[in-house]
């Protein structure tokens, strides 16, 4: 299948060190990215977009979260830039919850984790949403796919 991530990385440079919670729930994001996803880049009247699967850096520059896209083999495909501000509310919101939950399993009951849980769920479903929103006309990407794209988001926000 060629509407597919084949290699994510993310850019690091100038980030804060996750706390091994954020790291795990990084790790994870990017194997089920990896094993599952769709991703794809709409046809452009200007000029033919190489087809996948694609290389994806996700970076924060300037204030803007950066997807640079290359093929599999190295050619640029494309180069996209997304404004944090969407994403400002929600993310602090899900790591809230996040802190929240990972608090709950060391101390609280299943019941209760469950609940916290669904409401994390909820924040994450939100944010995909807004990203498969700011991604229309750049790329093609379905829920689960930009549920794990989300997290990865979250990850650049850290700190």
């Amino acid at each position: 299948m060629t509407n597919r991530i084949c290699h994510i990385e993310i850019d690091e440079r100038g980030l804060v060190r996750p706390t091994p919670e954020i790291e795990q729930e990084r790790r994870v994001a990017i194997y089920d990215l990896l094993e599952d996803n769709s991703f794809g880049l709409p046809p452009k009247a200007e000029r033919v977009l190489p087809e996948g699967p694609y290389r994806v850096l996700l970076a924060i520059r300037d204030g803007r979260i950066v997807f640079d896209i290359t093929t599999e083999d190295g050619v640029k495909a494309a180069e996209f830039h997304l404004s944090l501000g969407p994403f400002r509310q929600v993310v602090k919101d899900y790591f809230q919850i996040c802190e929240s939950y990972f608090d709950a399993v060391k101390r609280l009951p299943p019941s209760q984790i469950e609940a916290i849980d669904m409401a994390r769920r909820g924040i994450h479903n939100e944010g995909a949403l807004i990203l498969r929103e700011r991604l229309e006309g750049k790329a093609n990407v379905d829920s689960d796919t930009a549920r794990r794209l989300f997290t990865l988001i979250c990850v650049l926000h850290w700190g």
